[in-house]
């Protein structure tokens, strides 16, 4: 059986400044909280076997990884398409102006110089098929909350992509077999179209 262990990055310094990050480039670190986090993450899956850790371009989700899997022989590898939601400009905004921006326009329309929200699902859609065509059988994935709780909703027939699934806890594994995956691209892709 293929397994896809999905976690979201540990705890960063913007999430306790509540503040929103869809730009790779921007340096922003883990917390004490979050290390510890990532080493518990670490412990929960200590005795699966693993092939690959594939994590997004933000750094929180490498720093994430490599804790987490200190002192185990797993490639890491970036994946660009598991990326944050791209929120142009809203960068560096208060989670409070971000969702304030949601309650008034669409899941279609693009943030101010960024993308939408359907476009970035669609993106995750991608991401997670690239990953099911992989030929590793135990594969873990390092991203952010909304490309999880999509997943998780999704692959759950939910036919909205944020609930039932809300505020997903950092740093720790979901587990989805190859079909469950498979199941969450086709309701993403079906739900975005």
């Amino acid at each position: 059986m293929r397994l896809f262990v999905i976690s979201r990055h540990g705890e960063s310094t913007l999430n306790i400044e509540k503040r929103v990050n869809g730009d790779p480039s921007v340096p922003v670190v883990l917390t004490e909280h979050g290390r510890e986090e990532a080493r518990l993450l670490g412990q929960q899956i200590a005795h699966v076997p693993l092939d690959v850790c594939v994590h997004s371009r933000f750094g929180r989700t490498r720093e994430t990884a490599a804790i987490a899997l200190a002192g185990r022989d797993i490639p890491f590898e970036v994946e660009p398409l598991l990326d944050d939601i791209y929120v142009g400009e809203l960068e560096g905004g208060t989670l409070d102006e971000y969702r304030a921006w949601k309650r008034k326009h669409t899941r279609a329309d693009p943030f101010p110089g960024g993308e939408s929200l359907d476009d970035s699902a669609r993106r995750f859609a991608e991401a997670y098929r690239r990953l099911i065509g992989r030929p590793e059988q135990r594969i873990l994935i390092l991203t952010h909350e909304i490309p999880l709780r999509y997943a998780i909703n999704a692959a759950d027939g939910s036919n909205d992509l944020d609930r039932p699934a809300r505020q997903l806890k950092n740093a720790t594994p979901y587990l989805f077999d190859g079909a469950a995956l498979e199941r969450a691209v086709q309701q993403i892709e079906r739900l975005t179209t």
